[in-house]
């Protein structure tokens, strides 16, 4: 009691002088400005901590509320059938949810496939206002060119991107029918999810992405590949390639990091502009038996038009225009970020993949000493390139052919080896 009651005098006497309370105020300001700030940077480190448990029991139900919004004529997809009435789309497990995304393992048919959303819920997503508008019978009288430019302006805000109409046919949802109005809103919540969007887009034009499969609803199926990650020794799991194990290593390694050389030059040069990647990691990729590397995650991928949109913000320093694994520089002189990437794909990937691979010897005595050590420094000066911002794209460039030539010459050793 008197503790309290010396506290009651302490803060009477503080408030009569105007003194103690701006103090200990500045003091809470500082305590709570430091816990924010520590708070940001742990989200920024591991995102996944504000992400929900993933269970298999919830996924069931999300799956079974989607099958319910089937059958009640509130979404379509050519996946429906499969997985609300043939029983041919088996749920298997739970991979994981982040920040709402839904990633599930499903079996189609007798084949592996992950059925993804950006939400749990068909209702999450905002509806097609032509929808609730349209007072024809089963949305049947909705104009079709009114359609076509709403369908476009939704493309374009996912990518970036202003495409023709004729290029707009994987997000078409065929012919009208009694599922019309249910396809349409369907269309309308894969539109309104990037990923969706991009491997739709390259998924004729790129051996580097997963096509779609198909879809319900808003979910949609890519192929099951089993994505890289940090606990496995060579970042992916080699044992499941064919000529991998063992001595094989070396030279499946090798033959990865060209895939990934030849997906950096794809994503380059092939398209009507550079596409970014920045969330760099190996758990957003994975390999064929062939040893081609496939981006299964691309929540992080941008066309150059919107990569120079979300650059170019406010900012008091150069660390304040890095976007995950894409920099940008400060110009003080206005506060203002560039709006030109000033690091590259080639160099987060030197510098996140091929640095655990080369930054030591191959396990193989069948590569000479002196190329394994030109493959290190080559990759030295692929992750750190020293070079000022003007002269990345050159300098790019020229370590790219020298990576692509010694892992070449790499290749060749092996094969010597085995003859």
């Amino acid at each position: 009691m008197a503790r309290a009651a010396g506290a009651r005098g302490r803060a009477g006497w503080c408030r009569r002088r105007g003194r103690c309370g701006r103090g200990t105020l500045l003091a809470f300001a500082a305590w709570t400005a430091g816990w924010v700030l520590a708070a940001a940077l742990l989200l920024r480190a591991h995102p996944g901590v504000l992400s929900e448990r993933c269970t298999d029991e919830k996924s069931r139900r999300i799956l079974a509320a989607l099958c319910q919004d089937y059958r009640g004529g509130a979404l379509a997809g050519a996946l429906c059938e499969d997985l609300c009435v043939a029983g041919k789309l088996l749920f298997q497990r739970c991979l994981h949810y982040d920040r709402g995304k839904k990633v599930l393992q499903a079996d189609w048919r007798g084949r592996p496939v992950v059925l993804k959303s950006k939400e749990e819920a068909f209702s999450s997503f905002p509806p097609l206002s032509l929808l609730e508008e349209e007072a024809g019978e089963g949305g049947q009288d909705m104009p079709e060119a009114e359609l076509l430019l709403m369908v476009a302006g939704e493309v374009k805000s996912a990518l970036g991107l202003e495409l023709s109409n004729s290029s707009l046919g994987p997000w078409w949802p065929g012919r009208r029918g009694p599922r019309w109005r249910g396809q349409l809103a369907s269309l309308w919540a894969l539109l309104q999810q990037e990923e969706y969007v991009y491997f739709s887009l390259l998924q004729d034009l790129s051996p580097h992405v997963l096509p779609v499969l198909g879809s319900c609803g808003h979910f949609y199926a890519v192929e099951f590949l089993a994505a890289g990650s940090p606990h496995h020794r060579a970042l992916f799991p080699l044992d499941r390639a064919p000529g991998a194990p063992g001595g094989g290593q070396a030279k499946a390694i090798s033959d990865i990091a060209l895939s990934f050389l030849d997906m950096v030059n794809h994503f380059d040069s092939d398209f009507s502009h550079r596409l970014h990647l920045c969330d760099i990691k190996p758990e957003n990729f994975a390999i064929r038996s062939d040893f081609t590397v496939v981006a299964i995650d691309v929540d992080m991928a941008f066309f150059e038009p919107k990569m120079r949109e979300i650059l170019e913000q406010n900012c008091t320093g150069d660390e304040d225009c890095n976007f995950f694994d894409c920099f940008s520089r400060c110009d003080l002189r206005v506060n203002k970020c560039g709006a030109q990437r000033v690091n590259n794909n080639l160099q987060v990937i030197c510098d996140k993949i091929f640095r655990h691979w080369f930054s030591t010897p191959l396990k193989s005595s069948a590569v000479s000493f002196q190329l394994q050590l030109q493959l290190q420094e080559a990759v030295q000066e692929c992750a750190d390139p020293g070079v000022p911002s003007g002269n990345t794209r050159r300098a790019a460039s020229s370590v790219f052919w020298k990576l692509r030539r010694l892992l070449q010459a790499t290749l060749r050793e092996l094969q010597e080896a085995e003859k």
